[in-house]
């Protein structure tokens, strides 16, 4: 079993960045695949990005790709997600995720486990 929490959501403007934390109970942390999806109102869950157990391999959304960047820390059993350059469009609910192996990354009906979200506004 993993308990997932997240943290760092907050209100930022345009340009600015946020870190987000996710600390996950349960031995097995350091084996999982660990990913951040977000909701805007109104539309369906968007995988954002993700990271292997490893940290070697990272995945990551079109649109995010230069902005975000994704990191584990295992001995902490949390991963990060760096958010900079935010945009207005980047305003969402965002979830952290995990399980021991994704079928596929992007689907959110992949991933077993899921924190309760932090809310990200970025205001224009």
């Amino acid at each position: 079993q993993v308990q997932l929490v997240e943290s760092g959501g907050g209100l930022v403007q345009a340009g600015g960045s946020l870190r987000l934390s996710c600390a996950a109970s349960g031995r097995t942390f350091s084996t999982y695949v660990m990913g951040w999806f977000r909701q805007a109102p109104g539309k369906e869950h968007e995988f954002v990005a993700a990271i292997r157990w490893s940290g070697g391999r990272t995945y990551y959304l079109d649109s995010v790709k230069g902005r975000f960047t994704i990191s584990r820390d295992n001995a902490k059993n949390t991963v990060y997600l760096q958010m900079n350059s935010l945009k207005p469009e980047d305003t969402a609910v965002y979830y952290c995720a995990a399980d021991s192996s994704p079928s596929t990354v992007v689907d959110q009906n992949s991933w077993r486990y899921w924190g309760q979200g932090t809310q990200v506004t970025v205001s224009s």
